[in-house]
């Protein structure tokens, strides 16, 4: 296992493919990362937490715990929550893409996928995580958002919303006042460039509508538009 430089990005790779494993390794120091490896899901868990990398490559068909299950327990700890994950699978169903990104993953390649483009992807997700990092509470009103930790609560109350859900009403939230397509929440929110499948959005909001309650009306429904978190005085 390659030591870690102070001067490079750690990316934890957790993939049990030889094949997979030796190109994300040759691509990865190529493009200046310093790696770091497991070939199994409770090494790879182990790993996160005790390395704190600054994203994480994950495949989902791997042993001893599925891909899905780490990434819940990633999301689960205040330490590893805002750690970028980018999902690598064979899976390429877009159910199985949206399935991945309500898990909270950042991203979602499939095999087979373009080395160079993980790469950039890798540094997009990592600089994207460091320019929010400043800022990472987010006071609206009566909300209050805490994204190191993916946190939510109304008043004190703590709200129990999915990684996705709180990445939309984040999105809601910051351009409160203004209407919001569906095509621009796919795109900000899910990382779509595909933009047709306006259901996913729908279902979504609604969801968190009824999560929001007894606020639930500041999320409007813009019709023929798309949504629009209303700003008030006291925002």
């Amino acid at each position: 296992m390659p030591a870690q430089s102070p001067h490079k990005d750690l990316i934890l790779v957790i993939e049990d493919e030889p094949d997979v494993l030796d190109l994300l390794r040759l691509h990865l120091r190529k493009e200046g990362f310093s790696i770091v490896e497991a070939s199994d899901g409770v090494s790879g868990l182990k790993l996160a937490r005790e390395k704190l990398p600054s994203a994480i490559v994950l495949d989902l068909m791997i042993p001893e715990m599925r891909g899905e299950d780490v990434c819940r327990q990633v999301r689960s700890r205040a330490t590893t929550a805002g750690i970028p994950v980018l999902m690598l699978t064979a899976k390429a169903r877009p159910e199985d893409r949206i399935a991945g990104l309500e898990l909270g993953a950042d991203d979602y390649l499939t095999k087979p996928f373009s080395p160079r483009e993980l790469a950039l992807r890798l540094r997009l997700l990592i600089d994207r995580s460091r320019a929010t990092g400043a800022g990472d509470r987010i006071r609206v009103g009566p909300f209050e958002l805490d994204r190191s930790s993916f946190e939510v609560r109304v008043k004190g109350r703590k709200l129990d919303l999915t990684v996705l859900e709180f990445k939309l009403l984040v999105a809601l939230l910051e351009g409160r006042g203004r209407v919001l397509t569906r095509e621009t929440l796919l795109r900000d929110v899910w990382g779509y460039r595909n933009t047709s499948n306006s259901r996913t959005v729908d279902t979504h909001v609604r969801r968190l509508r009824n999560k929001l309650r007894p606020h639930h009306e500041r999320l409007q429904t813009v019709h023929g538009e798309g949504y629009m978190f209303r700003a008030e005085e006291n925002d």
